[in-house]
């Protein structure tokens, strides 16, 4: 039979031991870590959020510059002919023949032609001019539209055999014009510092003028 002094040590050395156990465990090295795991399953949609506050109006900009387009109309054919059947138009001063046009715009130009016989004769040297003039007055822009027929040797009269007529042509372009009706014609004059001669416009021909506008 145990004697109770003994008895009591066992009850002792038994409840020790689990202590014992525990402190010797946590003494122990970590093992490797485990395989990693597989991912999860999708989660579901959040609630929605509520809408965020409103921006702050930004800096007012530069103020823009204002175009204006201008769509202009295509331009159109505008040219007219005037002609006589042998004018026979013996003056040395004056105006020859005249051809009324109604010009479209003020920005563009007018193309003139005057297709003739011409002709000069005179005793000692001579000059005639024949010229076109828009409203009375000569182009400006830039210069007149103007042809000579210079003759440096005649006979002593006037009714020498030195009587030659051909088809000439008097021809230019004129800046400067304005829009409306324009009263284009043809003259003979002088020559400057030359006496004139005896004159001679149309002869036993067709004498023709051409107007046509042109843009610039």
């Amino acid at each position: 039979m145990m004697s109770p002094l003994v008895a009591r040590l066992l009850l002792l050395v038994c409840l020790a031991s689990p202590l014992y156990g525990v402190e010797k465990y946590g003494s122990c090295m970590q093992g490797p870590a485990g395989p990693t795991g597989r991912e999860g399953n999708p989660g579901t949609n959040g609630i929605p959020g509520t809408p965020g506050i409103p921006g702050r109006d930004g800096l007012k900009g530069e103020k823009g510059e204002c175009i204006n387009e201008i769509f202009e109309e295509p331009w159109r054919p505008n040219y007219k002919q005037c002609a006589w059947n042998s004018l026979n138009y013996g003056i040395d001063l004056g105006k020859v023949a005249d051809c009324t046009f109604t010009k479209l715009r003020s920005d563009s130009s007018l193309r003139v032609l005057f297709s003739g016989s011409l002709r000069l004769k005179c005793k000692n040297a001579c000059c005639q001019r024949w010229y076109f003039t828009f409203n009375g007055a000569e182009c400006t822009g830039p210069l007149p539209i103007e042809s000579i027929i210079y003759l440096d040797q005649g006979s002593p009269e006037l009714n020498s055999t030195i009587n030659i007529h051909r088809t000439s042509s008097v021809e230019g372009l004129c800046e400067g014009v304005k829009a409306g009706l324009v009263d284009v014609a043809v003259w003979v004059g002088t020559c400057a510092d030359y006496p004139r001669g005896d004159a001679s416009t149309g002869w036993n021909s067709v004498s023709r003028i051409i107007i046509e506008e042109l843009p610039k």
